[in-house]
């Protein structure tokens, strides 16, 4: 690789192009029209309530409005962003997950405008959202709930009593409460607490392979160390005494995982939790609810809650998602309207209602919705999944100390699950941080 990477180039996934699946909503409206192509819900509800929000204002808008919902299963959205970003021709609004923003930020038009409204309505936005959705100084799409979702601690509240000796329902409960009731919920604690239930046969299910939710386990468990691997110029801070105090944690923590932990894939801990194998993994909500179909008597024994503490706060990995308007797209005015009617409260509400309150609103302000704390079995088992503001917590972008273009390279190389992943075969922490070192610094040059 010769010359520094270039935006594009770092971010770029491939393109190709795919059949896809048209759900069209009918309005007796002629005053335009928008196509909309945005991520299909693994809740499946939630797609029938967002198409009856869009379908009400288009009939009130007059406008004849087209809604696609593409699946992520096979790359299937990401590959046809790329298609219709390179033809510059497809829908006007589209989905955008991680990086993907940035990727085509060349080709979205900047929505500046919306962001200042609904920040002076609903206050300040999560620097996670920020760091994702700011391109070149300006908001190049619109973060949403829709799919956002991040990774928090959820936990079997009678093995960590037993075992541990801890009670999770104390730490947060099921109302408003004080940082003060956590402070005991550190990375130290998880250590003990992975070590008692390991001993009683039923581990911590964290996994370290190339997968999402490795590479958000353990970039925030670095990031929470302040073990940060690039800076904000893209110089390489591998072998920093942070970094060491990290991989000396991991290295004490190994023992006590999965034997299988290299191996996992991002449905391998939800496995383990509703197969009664497990007392602790990090995951959104998904795990808990299908636990509640196939193992109810595993969810009534479930309580989510946020990640533990380290040197530099309590960090919680998230996966937002943003919705934005190509520059090619053919009615922006009416996209402009649509994405700003859909980030209201009023909207934004019963869409967290239909997923069961899977998704979480990109405003602290929305975090009061009534679903986190009626959600049950059992009642409350996901009222602390949203960060509040008694939680002294943050969303957390793994590699967000650095550039977006070399972080997206260390995200798609899974480089800090994969530091850990060499310390459960054997390597040392000198061989790992060499490792490291080389393979960041190849992403720059």
């Amino acid at each position: 690789m010769s010359g520094r990477v270039t935006r594009r180039r770092a971010l770029k996934l491939g393109a190709a192009s795919a059949a896809l699946p048209l759900v069209h909503i009918r309005t007796a409206g002629a005053a335009g029209k928008l196509k909309l192509a945005l991520w299909d819900h693994w809740v499946p509800t939630g797609n029938a309530a967002l198409k009856k929000l869009v379908d009400a204002w288009a009939e009130k808008n007059k406008v004849e409005v087209q809604l696609d919902f593409l699946t992520a299963i096979g790359e299937k959205i990401n590959i046809t962003m790329a298609a219709e970003a390179q033809a510059r021709t497809g829908h006007d609004i589209y989905a955008f997950d991680m990086w993907t923003v940035h990727e085509f930020a060349d080709k979205l038009v900047p929505v500046d405008d919306i962001m200042k409204t609904l920040i002076g309505q609903y206050g300040k936005i999560s620097k996670a959202y920020e760091y994702l959705g700011i391109a070149d100084g300006h908001w190049r799409a619109m973060p949403v709930g829709w799919g956002s979702a991040p990774l928090a601690t959820c936990a079997r509240i009678s093995m960590m009593k037993k075992y541990a000796g801890i009670d999770v329902q104390s730490w947060y409960p099921a109302h408003e409460s004080t940082p003060d009731a956590a402070k005991d919920w550190t990375y130290e604690t998880q250590l003990r607490a992975a070590e008692a239930c390991h001993k009683a046969g039923f581990t911590f299910a964290l996994g370290c392979g190339a997968t999402t939710d490795s590479r958000q386990t353990w970039g925030a468990t670095f990031g929470a160390f302040g073990a940060d691997l690039i800076d904000a110029k893209g110089n390489v801070t591998v072998d920093t005494e942070a970094v060491h105090n990290v991989l000396e944690y991991c290295k004490r923590i190994i023992p006590f995982l999965p034997a299988d932990t290299v191996s996992y894939d991002d449905a391998s801990n939800n496995r383990a939790l509703i197969s009664g194998k497990s007392a602790l993994i990090w995951n959104p909500p998904s795990a808990w609810a299908v636990a509640s179909r196939d193992a109810p008597q595993v969810a009534e024994d479930c309580w989510t809650f946020p990640n533990p503490r380290g040197p530099k706060g309590r960090m919680v990995p998230m996966r937002p998602y943003f919705w934005g308007i190509w520059e090619f797209a053919q009615n922006q005015t009416a996209a402009k309207e649509l994405l700003t009617h859909l980030a209201q409260r009023e909207q934004v509400e019963p869409m967290g209602v239909a997923v069961q309150g899977y998704d979480i609103p990109p405003f602290q302000s929305m975090t009061d919705f009534k679903i986190w704390k009626e959600v049950g079995p059992p009642t409350g088992t996901i009222y602390n999944y949203p960060v509040r503001p008694w939680h002294d917590a943050e969303y957390f972008i793994t590699g967000s100390s650095g550039p977006p273009e070399i972080a997206v390279q260390m995200w798609n190389r899974s480089v800090i699950p994969g530091m850990v992943g060499r310390m459960v075969s054997g390597q040392t922490i000198p061989q790992v941080i060499a490792w490291a070192k080389e393979e960041i610094s190849g992403f720059s040059r």
